[in-house]
């Protein structure tokens, strides 16, 4: 399953949208078709399922839609937008310094 990260805030709409990555203060802003790949891939349980929709959605082909949704989700994941479905590490922040 596909997920943004909790730092990532999206906002979606058919007609684009935007994601701010909290840790780098940065806005990812999207095309109407990248916003609906992004909300097709996070209500699928796959990668595989969300172009099948993308492809009915848009009258695409299976193979050009599978390519459009693996761009955006390469580029969100390389941009650190996205987690995979394991849950998040706990994590220490702080630390005993001393013996």
């Amino acid at each position: 399953m596909w997920h943004l990260r909790e730092s990532a805030h999206a906002v979606l709409t058919d007609e684009g949208g935007a994601i701010l990555g909290e840790h780098s203060g940065r806005w990812y802003f999207l095309t109407p078709t990248a916003s609906a790949a992004v909300m097709l891939l996070l209500a699928s349980t796959s990668q595989e399922e969300a172009a099948d929709r993308f492809a009915e959605r848009y009258g695409i082909g299976a193979e050009r839609a599978a390519t459009d949704v693996r761009a955006v989700a390469r580029m969100l994941t390389a941009h650190g937008l996205t987690r995979d479905a394991a849950p998040p590490r706990a994590c220490r922040r702080w630390r005993r310094w001393w013996p």
